[in-house]
């Protein structure tokens, strides 16, 4: 083989990548993300992440609000479980006075 030869396997070979990364960003800016996003457009959304807290390196407490009903749900690498469902939101009243309450003591 000449050098010629290697030279065009090296170039080709960036090219494929090239495109194969190419493919990948378009793939995240355009992907099946965005057809969820144009079907809940218009209308109100009715699952929302509440909050997340790391309990270890495995496993998260997460709070889940459908319908203004929230649901706390323990989710693991390989299991999810639910701890309690049917919790109602708490008014938001409530935390701007735990708020004001907590900044007025410092």
């Amino acid at each position: 083989m000449e050098l010629s030869e290697y030279f065009r396997f090296v170039l080709a070979l960036a090219f494929v990548l090239g495109l194969i990364g190419l493919l990948a960003l378009v793939a995240k800016r355009y992907g099946p993300g965005m057809a969820r996003t144009a079907m809940t457009k218009g209308r109100k959304k009715r699952l929302n992440i509440v909050e997340v807290m790391a309990i270890d390196g495995k496993r998260r407490a997460v709070i889940f609000r459908r319908d203004d009903v929230e649901h706390l749900v323990i989710l693991g690498t390989n299991s999810e479980t639910v701890i309690e469902t049917g919790i109602t939101p708490p008014p938001e009243n409530a935390e701007s006075n735990e708020q004001t309450k907590a900044e007025d003591k410092n």
